[in-house]
């Protein structure tokens, strides 16, 4: 086993030649990714079995699905490379350009990182995700996954690898952490010298240990308690598509819906029509019904179980839903921004009034009207794929795409002048 020390040296090393290499080369690198993953399908799927079998019984079946990779989820992540592909590069952008009275030019442009470490749970999709991302922004990278998905994602970066090197990069630019144990990631977050942007993918638990121990930047992502607020204006039969997509699509997402606030001029309408669509039709369908977190309001109205006192401050990430009632919409502002995480928002209403006050008052990363939250995606917003979703304000906010993953510096040209 690779010590994570000599896997940041190597990623270290290979920056240099990474930053040198011009945007036709990445590209040429990554397109020749994208084919090895397809070819190397068989290979990652054996690779994943060997996860999901391990995981069994320890994980949640929810979980059990962010792990699990099918062909057709192969052929999306080639996809998803193919996409950053298309991206404009986001290097050696002139950002601002002036020219100084005494006759320098001063030029911001935009360059690479370096080396961009990512820490991530049982995801193995992400793992070629954050490697596209990091080598289209010209930068190395060092992937530290969940133990869960090791497997899965060694086989990911071996594919990767084999793609970059024919293209004459060295397979150092894509790197992963071997040692599964916390240690690792600590040596991570320390990693000064090494790593120049950290960034923590999963839960709370481990974006809170980043942001307490990390010495090197980083950036917070991802924990959402994602909030819909159902006006008394709205469309009800568009509120339970949204609704229903939103908190079953994909519930062991991010961008999930994790609260539903409803004003109560509805609620006795409203809500009984929701328990009719998310538990008694999916039951009959042999879907798994969605369990109801209720305020004393909603039970009054729907039953469900009573809410303790964090259900309205959890990430539940499963089939679960808070709910709650409340008597306008400034009041939902209200409630979001005490329980909020800043990740995403929705309003259903057919107010311009109201929806202009909750997307001017909400202070979330994505503020929607009238559409689900499940939106919240790199390759949604048309950014390729993501690198995660900031949910703090300096430097990066919101889906991650390529324009987050560089810096800037300052050229400056003159013709002799002195100070």
């Amino acid at each position: 086993m690779k010590s994570t020390l000599s896997i940041l040296k190597a990623a270290k090393a290979a920056s240099s030649h990474i930053t040198a290499a011009s945007p036709a080369t990445l590209d040429t690198a990554l397109t020749a990714a994208a084919i090895e993953l397809e070819r190397s399908a068989a290979d990652i799927l054996r690779a994943n079995a060997e996860d999901l079998k391990a995981a069994e019984g320890k994980i949640s079946p929810v979980m059990l699905d962010r792990l699990r990779l099918t062909k057709e989820r192969i052929a999306d992540m080639a996809e998803g490379i193919r996409g950053v592909v298309a991206l404009p590069s986001p290097l050696g952008v002139a950002l601002e350009k002036t020219v100084r009275p005494n006759g320098l030019t001063v030029e911001k442009r935009s360059v690479s990182m370096g080396v961009i470490g990512i820490i991530y749970e049982s995801r193995p999709n992400v793992t070629s995700d954050a490697a596209a991302l990091a080598l289209k922004a010209g930068s190395a990278c060092v992937l530290r996954g969940g133990k869960e998905a090791f497997r899965s994602s060694m086989a990911i970066v071996d594919a990767f690898r084999r793609g970059i090197k024919m293209a004459g990069l060295p397979v150092s630019a894509i790197n992963l952490v071997e040692d599964t144990s916390r240690d690792s990631a600590v040596e991570m977050m320390k990693a000064d010298g090494y790593i120049d942007l950290l960034i923590p993918r999963g839960g709370a638990g481990l974006i809170r240990s980043v942001i307490e121990n990390a010495t090197v930047p980083c950036i917070r992502t991802g924990t959402g308690i994602c909030h819909i607020y159902v006006d008394k204006s709205a469309d009800l039969d568009m509120a339970l598509d949204i609704i229903e997509n939103a908190k079953t699509s994909r519930p062991s997402v991010c961008n999930a819906e994790e609260v539903l606030l409803c004003h109560k001029d509805i609620a006795a309408e409203f809500l009984p029509r929701l328990y009719d669509r998310l538990v008694t039709e999916r039951e009959v369908a042999g879907k798994t019904p969605v369990e109801f977190r209720t305020d004393e309001r909603a039970f009054a109205i729907i039953g469900g179980t009573k809410a303790g006192k964090n259900d309205f401050d959890t990430e539940f990430l499963d089939y679960i839903l808070a709910v709650g009632i409340v008597d306008s919409t400034k009041d939902a502002v209200l409630h979001i921004l005490r329980h909020s995480t800043g990740h995403s928002e929705a309003i259903l209403t057919a107010s311009e009034r109201d929806a202009n006050y909750f997307t001017r008052t909400v202070d979330s990363a994505a503020v929607y009207v009238n559409a689900s939250t499940r939106f919240t995606d790199g390759g949604e917003f048309g950014f390729g794929c993501e690198m995660g979703i900031s949910t703090q304000k300096l430097h990066a906010r919101g889906p991650m795409g390529l324009p987050e993953l560089t810096t800037y510096k300052y050229i400056i040209t003159g013709n002799g002048q002195i100070r």
